[in-house]
């Protein structure tokens, strides 16, 4: 699974104009699915997510995880993460899986992580969004779960 994690100071995404997810402080997640992935790659992102220590101690180092500062998630499938552009302008999307297995890994990475951290908003899947968001620092981190 492909991720780029956010810390943000609030997060929020919109479809159609309505709003299906806000968070304040945490990490907004944007999560691709790959065609090999399985259940355990969605657990290990969870893992590191709810692991990953980002956000800064009394000392000012980037010492804390979400789960410490009791920060939210914010969990939205973004297929475009698997883009490749190496063969001219127009990117390819073959990296990314097939609609039906990317739907059910995100949402298995949404069930884990609302049965371990709260809270955890979420897009919606394969729907045209609007993700607003403002960056603490900023502080962008691009991971791979293999």
């Amino acid at each position: 699974m492909i991720a780029l994690v956010q810390r943000v100071i609030q997060a929020s995404v919109n479809v159609a104009g309505r709003e299906t997810g806000r968070i304040g402080p945490g990490l907004l997640v944007l999560v691709c699915a790959e065609p090999a992935d399985t259940d355990e790659q969605a657990r290990k992102l969870v893992d590191k997510l709810l692991k990953l220590r980002v956000f800064s101690d009394d000392a000012g180092k980037m010492n804390l995880s979400v789960t410490d500062v009791a920060g939210g998630l914010l969990v939205v499938s973004q297929f475009t993460l698997a883009a490749d552009t190496s063969g001219g302008n127009r990117p390819s999307f073959t990296g990314a899986a097939p609609a039906q297995l990317g739907r059910r890994l995100y949402e298995r990475v949404l069930e884990l992580a609302r049965e371990r951290h709260a809270p955890v908003a979420c897009g919606e899947f394969g729907a045209d969004m609007q993700v607003s968001l403002v960056n603490d620092g900023p502080v962008t981190i691009p991971m791979r779960v293999l």
